[in-house]
């Protein structure tokens, strides 16, 4: 639906309510400006297979079949009531059945909510707004307050963190939300007797546990269909109400709520709330939104995964980024953490109170608010990324680069291109080439995605061409963020070569950073439906009959030109002349690309 048909929509709307009450009139604004804020999400076909698999109605269990029932014994007709048009009350307001089904999910999830303050009224009713919209789509937030200038054994300490969550559920209530505070301990002190989900000796697991039992109060809460406010209040060995750190309570509350899911079926206790206690997202809510990043020059991360870009990212922090991002490092961790005990689907999202309605495109779509792996001058002119544009990180895959055709998995690898292309390989004539002609292969995890760059021959004297054979996700990985994780190594392994930005050593085998970076050129059916994507990423195409070739122009190439036309205009007033369209050196490479493209041959059957 464009944005033209939006306005219309919402004109013809307007018009119909025009007479009606105040009150009415102000729900009808905010269900206008929720219906708004998920269609500017723009989900795709994928996010929206992916929210109704979450949220949309289950299978029904097999019934046992059963006797025949006897015939029922017909009424007779005068004790029948009789109902007529007048006695029905026709409601002028009553929603639309796809409004309804937008408003009433079939089954409810949850989300660990921190709310990290300080905040004032106005930006806690901000939040709280966007706690609402979660509740209409089916997410339930089970909320956890916390402050920034709390400091632990201070005077009074107990006193302020219920008054920050009687504060927070005002917040909620004043946006007509039904919310619980729970000032008594929920969870307990000591890591508890479970064994740990990882054996990770670099996860941090919580000083704190939670108890089937100790969930309850939030079980109950649920079940009335209020949000739990929790204080960041822990029960210690002496039975005493102490507080505690709130990604302890967060943490605990995870392992325990997960837990709890997983054991549910073989408890006897059957009547307990329709909400899935499993947490489906964490969000961290604060003042200065997303993680800073070292390759965006203390703009957010995009996307992180955490699997293979958690140690870069904590030796990457800069010492300012301690004062403007104090909590930064301990909410990453929060985030490993939790994500550690939490679904593979699962996500966390750090965002600024600025923007509480990207939570709803994140839960929508479970994508980052912007692509990762675009270029960094086209991130750079994004109106959307800015220092409070959220952070999205998932548990994510763990990235290597294998330089040898005998150190690939041929039948994964195999596995792996015949499900994501659909067709059958022809190992031998693609191995034969490989073996003459192979740069690099970047995996991700167990061969759920993969990318074959090779170096295939151009005419003398010119260089050979790195050339993307295959790039290929697994259908069951595609939409979980897996392909930008991808792109984005492939990026510091090729055309982003020699870039700050590239210096990754959480790419198992790779370069770090180290040599000359190389146009990276592809090529790909016309009607290709992933061409979009592509042409979002690349720096040009050229048709080529069935074809399209892409290219990406080697970055470091690119600034070094910037440079030397920078300094050829220094101190002369005059402004600096913008690249060509096509360089001198670049003259007749497009040939030479489309030549080389053409003489590679078919990897399918």
């Amino acid at each position: 639906m464009s944005m033209g048909t939006i306005s219309t929509v919402t004109a013809a709307q307007t018009y119909v309510f025009r007479d009606c009450p105040y009150g009415t009139w102000a729900k009808y604004l905010v269900l206008q400006d929720f219906i708004l804020s998920i269609l500017r999400a723009s989900p795709s076909i994928r996010d929206t297979k992916s929210y109704l698999a979450s949220f949309g109605p289950r299978k029904p269990p097999p019934v046992a079949p059963s006797l025949p029932s006897p015939p029922a014994v017909p009424v007779p007709f005068d004790n029948e009531p009789s109902v007529t048009a007048e006695h029905v009350t026709p409601d002028l307001l009553a929603p639309s059945p796809i409004i309804s089904s937008i408003l009433d999910p079939i089954y409810l999830r949850t989300a660990l909510v921190k709310i990290q303050g300080p905040f004032t009224d106005r930006q806690l009713e901000s939040i709280a707004t966007g706690m609402v919209y979660l509740e209409k789509l089916g997410l339930v937030s089970v909320v956890v307050v916390d402050h920034d200038d709390w400091h632990k054994g201070e005077t009074g300490e107990r006193a302020r963190v219920v008054e920050e969550a009687m504060r927070v559920t005002a917040a909620l209530e004043r946006q007509s939300a039904k919310a619980r505070p729970l000032l008594d301990t929920i969870v307990r002190l000591g890591p508890g007797s479970d064994p740990p989900v990882s054996d990770d000796p670099t996860i941090e697991h919580p000083e704190a546990h939670a108890l089937p039992r100790d969930l309850l109060a939030i079980r109950s809460a649920l079940r009335a269909g209020e949000i739990p406010v929790l204080a960041p209040l822990a029960m210690d060995s002496f039975l005493r109400s102490v507080r505690i750190d709130s990604n302890d309570v967060i943490a605990a509350l995870v392992h325990g709520m997960v837990n709890f899911e997983s054991r549910r079926t073989s408890q006897t206790d059957t009547a307990s709330s329709e909400v899935d206690l499993t947490p489906l997202r964490l969000m961290i809510i604060n003042r200065e939104g997303g993680m800073p990043s070292y390759a965006r020059s203390g703009y957010p991360h995009l996307l992180i995964n955490l699997e293979s870009e958690y140690s870069y990212i904590r030796d990457t922090f800069h010492e300012p980024w301690q004062g403007s991002h104090p909590t930064a490092l301990a909410n990453l961790s929060l985030a490993r953490t939790c994500l550690s005990y939490m679904p593979p689907s699962s996500s966390a999202v750090v965002v600024s109170h600025r923007s509480p309605k990207s939570l709803i495109a994140n839960l929508v779509t479970n994508k980052p608010a912007v692509s990762s792996s675009l270029p960094h001058a086209l991130l750079q002119g994004n109106r959307k990324l800015t220092p409070h544009t959220p952070t999205l990180l998932r548990r994510g895959l763990p990235i290597r680069v294998v330089r040898d055709v005998a150190d690939i998995d041929r039948p994964k690898l195999k596995a792996l291109l015949e499900q994501s292309f659909g067709r059958t390989l022809c190992e031998r004539a693609f191995y034969e080439r490989l073996d003459r002609h192979l740069d690099f292969v970047i995996v991700a995890g167990d061969y759920a995605g993969a990318a074959v760059v090779t170096r295939e021959p151009a005419e003398a004297p010119d260089p050979p061409i790195s050339y993307l054979d295959k790039f290929a996700v697994l259908p069951d990985h595609q939409g979980d963020g897996t392909v930008d994780f991808l792109w984005v190594a492939l990026h510091d392994e090729s055309y982003g070569l020699g870039l700050p930005s590239s210096v990754n050593t959480h790419l198992g085998g790779g370069r770090e950073g180290r040599g000359e970076g190389h146009d990276l050129v592809w090529r790909s059916r016309a009607d290709n439906p992933i061409n979009k994507w592509y042409f979002e990423r690349s720096s040009g195409h050229l048709r080529l009959g069935p074809w399209v070739l892409f290219w990406c122009d080697a970055e470091a190439r690119l600034r070094a030109e910037g440079a030397r036309r920078a300094a050829a205009v220094a101190g002369t007033g005059r402004r600096r002349d913008s690249p060509s369209y096509i360089e001198p050196e670049e003259r007749g490479r497009l040939e030479r690309w489309a030549a080389a493209a053409e003489r590679i041959p078919s990897s399918w059957v």
